[in-house]
């Protein structure tokens, strides 16, 4: 069995299509974006004493693990996920998989 995993990234909204592009540059088959909100630390935003919730773009991105490395590397650098308050990204392993051909052994 392949060993694959899951890179979740969460960034500002816009900035989904880059990380798509960048992960896809870097090996990966694709991903999809999914439309969140969120607060953090460094996103208090106020409008006349009232609350902002950021809204934040959610890219899944399923790949081997074999190139999770390269992947990882491209999406941060292509989100600039090094500064504060630009996003963040994790990686879960991947036990059971259906749907992918190019991603579940035969």
């Amino acid at each position: 069995m392949h060993d694959r995993c899951l890179i979740v990234t969460i960034v500002r909204k816009g900035w989904g299509d880059a990380v798509l592009e960048a992960s896809m540059a870097a090996g990966a088959h694709g991903g999809t974006i999914v439309l969140g909100r969120g607060i953090g630390r460094n996103e208090q935003l106020r409008v006349f004493g009232i609350q902002i919730e950021p809204e934040k773009e959610i890219v899944l991105t399923l790949v081997p693990t074999e190139i999770k490395a390269a992947v990882l590397d491209a999406i941060v650098a292509a989100a600039e996920l090094d500064g504060p308050g630009k996003g963040l990204a994790f990686v879960l392993p991947v036990q059971d998989l259906v749907g992918v051909a190019h991603l579940v052994e035969e």
